[in-house]
């Protein structure tokens, strides 16, 4: 590599030299990578590298003609993009005469004569890619073919394969996949070169890896209305138009995130007939398609609702009244589709996702579902391959049809069972060994956002990374890894989630438990560059993270506790705290990067935040009011004016951000909710305001940490919860006004040990005190003291107590310590993990409400694991100061019996006591809508198990926890030794001595 020095007038030599190591290291970086793919480009030539572009040279791109018509298209797409990096413009040839020195070969195997010369050459080697699903290499070639100098060979397996090469190229280049739509710039690049090398891909863990674009109304749909127009409908109002328009958009960035499947838009819309070249534009881009689990046959349920000699002639569809019609219908679709590639969905459900036989016995249900398939496999004989087994067909087993199956229902053994998880993100039920051996396979359908019971979440993102890792890499281990797809709803803003779940997908050992973050930060640094990606990384998690806690749409003022452990003054600080960090970076960034930085990342991190603080200011008014205080009704205003901010913030998304380019994408109601169903529009009528009277003269009162009561007024005495050594906490007195004249307070401490944040001061509304232990002062043992408030002609006496034991100290502590009566653990600070044959606990980091999660991972043919026997166990060492009965809460992820035939359990125990088994979910749970404790546990994204233990004594005590059941995740433990209070997180994570866990591990 030559450099070339540059004298920089007026710099130091020191400057000067950290000018040139600067800029030989910027130029050594490559232009970008595809995420968790070594990087192959290069903005600076290497030995033996291929240029793409050079100078004012462009390699010359060749693709044969004889070639799949999608690949000949994704060619015109490289061609763009490297001018859209360079500035330089490749030329496109069919034909190897007058190709130039560089040259790009594209080809797939058998439809490029140029590759398959190569080939019998020994230029290349295609024995790793040949006869395998969608797999591809890129090699960079000496003297492929006389006349070139050199070349960058892009070869597939198969179509889809070949253009996932072409793509991978580009993303290397630096072109983002969501270039369009989330409007990620290009960086400029003067030059392009391929390292020497060859670099594959392929064959996906999953075969087939789409999205479903469901519950697209409003956003979607209007932005689809407004954007294209509208389409006739006979009969009917004009519906928006999803044709060509939108669809190529959205097949190119499937492909460039290496997709293949696609179910459409089907609430108001027909795929195949709103615009008939879809279906062909499909095919040839290389996007399967198929229908949706009520739409079989590769029929919209409108076609059927809308058409004059079908839904307004025989009503809803129902086929035990009207079979010929619906057979007709269905071979209808098949026979116009079957040029092209699909799955088709088989089985029935009623229209509008309602049963088949309203009214009607699962088994009359059962008997009918049976005829009805044996009925379309008969017509896909006829109309496509009288080998049925060879045509792709699925049944998605989705709410009702999942118990029909395990009552015995018969299903095809060439057919892939999709398996359909809650709707939350659960999985509901994977393969068994037998079923593992079907020729069909198994998928599982998955959901971003949902339209639904008990409530619906269709706003911003909520599904963390982990959780969609802990849920997919089951199905991946249990053998459902035909099919993979994932309901995104109105789709922009889930670009995130969307593309890891289909890079887990593509490559399901590349991302595992302990790299999500990884991934996270890869596809902020690409989008973003690398200075801000640790930071910008770290906002995506935690606002998704912060949201999956609780969905927006469930939120109401008392989700979070506002008296106990600070918990949701805590929520909104942490909210607030990376808007500001998002705000922060935003406005460092070039204009070019705002666009895209700001719907990705600022925007829905701000209004996330924007809406946790209105429910605090809701939470405060409800209590103020109570207690009386002045400030009762600022709360209210408060929350009102944070009401008409959620209204401009939702207003400038639409009209104002990327000059409206996205109206509409923020028409989603989520304020209001008081049942499934989205309010019509955004409203404060579920959020009950309270304004009070207020007297002129000042009166004081008095409220404490950890208690929703006021003095003077409340029967217990006033009494701040404890101190101790250990944990070190700070608790505060809120000294708040009654009347609208301010009044002068003074607060005195008993002992000195005791410290303030203030002693004196003027009350207009609202003064918080701040008090906390000296523990330098403080006596050891049990200590006792108190605060003296004055004001407004009142006192009021605040006890304190602080607990300062000799019998341990923080440095000698082993593992926790009790604190306030409670023990709170986050599960990664175990102080032993012990594997087992029966399998072990892993970490999944960053999973859960609070730090991250621990969960059971066996072997999917394995029985139950014995505890006390091959059972891995988790141990923590505490130091307890209470002895006698405990109550032990683990709150763990909303994992379901996903295994069939047995519950979900895990057990626990203390010391060398005999573990006790714990029954999350029951073996036969019905997971659906109607079961309080289902609806619950997807509410709180969490579920609480809980078991009453007898200690002896105090001192030393070891917690253990035991696998019982593959799919366990622990997200916090807790052991109530009397002291536990009402929040929704539970209590702050207790003092341990880091260093004892650090060295049991």
């Amino acid at each position: 590599m030559k450099i070339r020095l540059t004298y920089v007038k007026g710099a130091s030599a020191r400057g000067r030299i950290f000018a040139l190591v600067g800029l030989c290291l910027f130029s050594l970086l490559p232009a970008a990578f595809a995420l968790g793919q070594a990087p192959y480009v290069q903005s600076v030539k290497s030995r033996g590298s291929f240029p793409i572009v050079q100078g004012k040279m462009a390699a010359t791109l060749f693709v044969d003609t004889n070639d799949f018509p999608g690949v000949l298209r994704a060619v015109n797409d490289l061609q763009a993009d490297v001018a859209r990096v360079t500035g330089r413009t490749p030329a496109i040839r069919h034909e190897e005469n007058g190709l130039g020195p560089d040259v790009i070969l594209i080809g797939t195997m058998g439809r490029s004569r140029m590759i398959d010369s190569l080939v019998r050459g020994g230029k290349i080697d295609v024995s790793a890619i040949a006869g395998k699903w969608e797999s591809f290499f890129i090699q960079v070639v000496s003297q492929p073919i006389p006349g070139v100098k050199s070349g960058l060979v892009i070869v597939g397996s198969d179509k889809r394969a070949t253009i996932y090469g072409i793509y991978d190229l580009s993303e290397q280049i630096g072109v983002s996949p969501w270039r369009y739509w989330a409007d990620v710039p290009v960086e400029h690049k003067d030059a392009l070169f391929v390292k020497a090398g060859k670099y594959g891909q392929g064959p996906p863990s999953v075969k087939y890896r789409g999205i479903f674009l469901n519950d697209e109304n409003p956003d979607l749909t209007q932005w689809v209305r407004e954007k294209y127009g509208t389409v006739p409908v006979p009969g009917n109002q004009p519906t928006a138009n999803y044709g060509r328009g939108f669809y190529t958009n959205l097949f190119e960035l499937i492909l460039r995130i290496k997709g293949n499947y696609l179910w459409p838009a089907m609430w108001n819309n027909r795929f195949n007939q709103d615009d008939p070249d879809c279906p062909r534009l499909a095919d040839e881009y290389g996007v399967v398609m198929g229908t949706s689990h009520q739409e079989p046959m590769l029929r919209a349920e409108k076609e059927w609702t809308w058409g004059e000699e079908y839904g307004k002639k025989y009503g809803r569809w129902n086929y035990h009244t009207h079979p010929d019609a619906l057979d007709a219908f269905w071979r209808e679709g098949i026979r116009r589709n079957k040029n092209f590639e699909s799955i088709l969905t088989i089985g029935l459900r009623g229209e509008g996702d309602t049963p088949m036989i309203p009214g009607g016995t699962d088994e009359q249900s059962m008997e009918l579902l049976e005829k009805i398939v044996d009925r379309q496999r008969k017509l896909i004989a006829e109309e496509l391959n009288p080998d049925v087994t060879k045509v792709p067909q699925l049944w998605c087993l989705y709410k009702e049809v999942q118990p029909f199956y395990e009552k015995g229902l018969r299903v095809p053994d060439d057919v892939t069972l999709l398996w359909a998880e809650d709707n939350w993100g659960d999985v509901r039920r994977l393969p068994t060994t037998e079923e593992r051996k079907r020729a069909g396979g198994a998928g599982v359908y998955y959901h971003f956002d949902y339209h639904g019971g008990p409530r619906s979440y269709q706003w911003v993102n909520t599904s963390p990374l982990p959780k969609i890792w802990d849920q997919m890499s089951l199905a991946k281990d249990f053998g459902a890894d035909r099919i993979w797809i994932v309901n995104v709803g109105h789709f922009k803003g889930y670009e995130l989630p969307t593309e890891y779940f289909m890079s887990l997908a593509w490559n399901a050992g590349q991302w595992k438990n302990d790299n999500i973050s990884q991934f996270t930060r890869l596809w902020a640094e690409r989008e973003f560059g690398p200075a801000n990606a640790a930071d910008i990384a770290g906002i995506l998690a935690r606002y998704t993270k912060y949201n999956a806690r609780r969905k927006p749409e469930l939120l109401e003022p008392g989700t979070y506790s506002l008296d106990h452990y600070q918990e949701a003054e805590r929520v909104v600080a942490d909210f607030k705290a990376i808007a500001a960090k998002a705000e922060e970076i935003y406005s460092s960034l070039p204009k070019d990067k705002q666009d895209a930085f700001y719907e990705l990342v600022l925007f829905p991190t701000k209004a996330s935040a924007l809406l946790n603080e209105l429910y605090l200011a809701a939470a405060r008014n409800a209590e103020y009011a109570r207690q009386g205080r002045a400030s009762a009704n600022d709360m209210a205003a408060r929350t009102r004016e944070l009401f008409q901010a959620d209204t401009n913030l939702m207003n400038y998304f639409n009209k104002t951000f990327a000059q409206g380019k996205w109206d509409h994408f923020m028409d989603q109601s989520h304020i209001g909710y008081t049942s499934w169903a989205d309010p019509p529009q955004n409203n404060l009528r579920a959020v009950k305001l309270t304004e009070i009277e207020v007297p002129d003269p000042p009166a004081m009162g008095v409220a404490l940490d950890g208690s929703d009561a006021a003095w003077p007024g409340a029967e217990a005495p006033a009494a701040l919860p404890q101190f101790d050594a250990f944990n070190r906490q700070r608790h505060y007195i809120d000294v708040f006004n009654k009347g609208k004249a301010p009044f002068q307070f003074t607060a005195a401490a008993s002992a000195p040990w005791i410290a303030l944040s203030e002693t004196k001061g003027t009350v207009e509304k609202d003064k918080r005190l701040w008090v906390s232990v000296d523990w330098r002062k403080a006596p050891r043992g049990a200590a006792g003291g108190a605060v003296r408030i004055t004001g407004a002609n009142t006192n009021f006496t605040v006890k304190v107590a602080a607990s300062n034991p000799t019998e341990v100290t923080r440095n000698s502590l082993q593992g926790f310590v009790e604190g306030e009566g409670v023990v709170s653990i986050e599960p990664e600070h175990f102080t032993k993990n012990t594997g087992a044959a029966a399998g072990r606990w892993i970490k999944i980091e960053d999973y859960g409400r609070t730090l991250s999660g621990m969960r059971t991972r066996g072997l999917a043919d394995a029985a139950s694991a014995t505890p006390g026997k091959d059972s891995p166990c988790l141990e923590y060492r505490m130091y307890l100061f209470s002895a006698g009965e405990v109550e032990v809460t683990a709150i763990t992820s909303p994992t379901l019996n996903f295994v069939p035939g047995r519950g979900l359990r895990f057990a626990l125990s203390f010391d060398d006591a005999p573990p006790e088994v714990v029954t999350l979910v029951p073996e036969k749970y019905n997971a659906q809508n109607g079961n309080r404790d289902w609806e619950t546990s997807v509410k709180d994204n969490a579920r609480y198990a809980r078991a009453r233990l007898a200690l002896a004594k105090s001192g030393y005590h070891a917690l253990k926890i035991w696998m019982v059941d593959p799919g366990v995740v622990l997200q916090k433990l807790v052991v109530d030794l009397g002291g536990l209070q009402p929040s929704y997180l539970g209590p702050p994570e207790s003092y341990f001595n880091a260093r004892s866990i650090a060295s049991a591990k």
